[in-house]
């Protein structure tokens, strides 16, 4: 699974709790141990990454291990940000009597679902945009797998809703220039910025769709809901031609359990080994037995890394 350290920017996503936060804070060490510079960005509301680590990561870049930088995006300030963002903006395009309606209009919006979403995936752009220069390899630990498909298609609604926008703008810009009967040689300042967010939300869009830059890891355990759950992130990342790079199966039980209710569980943990082996028939495998103890420190994370990044014959244990 080495060609996962080939990537620029990696998307580590699953259902809750299958241990996608371990496995992509592994693969952030590991990359940091090849001499890479990696920013590992925690999305996840959990923000477990931080207790990974045992140290807090902050809102602003911040180096939390030798070649690795943190970030956590946090849903409900990156919401009030964009919002204080857009209410600045406006109170440059519109006059004093209008201001007060539009910024009474602007607290209504924030309010409504879906405006955390638009504002995570504005920071996780300006992320991509700004810092992709400055790092080898951009992880993204993301929040679980219903959310993180949402985030995704941020750039096809958000362009689509851009373009609605400049064109009643233009219109009106027309009707106004017809009633008035002249014409002006300064740019509009609201079509300028609409475009500047398309043409921002274009690059992102690019980037994600890049195959041999980016990629998306997706993480699950030998159970049946996170296989369910996963063929569904599977075939939506297809369906909007985005690179699924390989999958991790994580806590696989050891071999040397004995007694009824271990041998029970390994009889059925290996019949959905073998359904994942078919149905993910494509993509490359790492499977990882569990550990004997929780994984959080360092010196877990290294040995973790170890295996993600060993041989692998993508074949399931047992």
């Amino acid at each position: 699974m080495l060609d996962l350290l080939k990537k620029r920017i990696l998307f580590f996503g699953g259902k809750g709790g299958v241990g996608k936060t371990t496995c992509a804070s592994a693969l952030a060490l590991a990359a940091a141990g090849r001499g890479k510079r990696v920013l590992l960005v925690s999305t996840d509301p959990a923000h477990s990454t931080s207790d990974i680590f045992e140290r807090l990561f902050s809102r602003e870049e911040e180096e939390i291990y030798p070649g690795i930088v943190g970030v956590e995006v946090d849903g409900d300030f990156e919401a009030r940000r964009y919002i204080e963002t857009v209410k600045n903006q406006i109170a440059k395009l519109f006059s004093s009597s209008v201001l007060k309606e539009a910024e009474r209009q602007i607290e209504l919006v924030s309010t409504m679902p879906g405006v955390e979403e638009v504002a995570l995936f504005d920071r996780m752009g300006d992320l991509i945009v700004t810092c992709v220069d400055s790092y080898d390899l951009i992880i993204f630990d993301t929040a679980p797998t219903g959310h993180t498909m949402r985030l995704l298609r941020m750039p096809e609604l958000m362009i689509s809703w851009i373009a609605a926008l400049s064109k009643r703008r233009k219109n009106l810009i027309t009707l106004n220039r017809n009633i008035e009967r002249e014409e002006s040689g300064e740019a509009d300042p609201i079509l300028t910025t609409l475009e500047r967010r398309k043409e921002k939300l274009e690059l992102v869009r690019a980037r994600l769709m890049q195959h041999n830059f980016t990629g998306f890891v997706l993480v699950l355990v030998p159970e049946r809901l996170p296989i369910e759950e996963t063929l569904r992130a599977a075939g939506s990342l297809r369906d909007s031609n985005m690179n699924i790079c390989g999958i991790i199966v994580n806590r696989i039980l050891p071999e040397n359990l004995n007694g009824a209710f271990y041998q029970a569980r390994r009889k059925q943990e290996q019949t959905y080994c073998e359904e994942i082996r078919r149905r993910f028939a494509e993509y490359p495998a790492i499977w990882i037995r569990q550990f004997e103890t929780d994984i959080y420190g360092i010196k877990n994370l290294e040995r973790l890394s170890e295996v993600l990044t060993g041989p692998n014959d993508g074949a399931p244990f047992g």
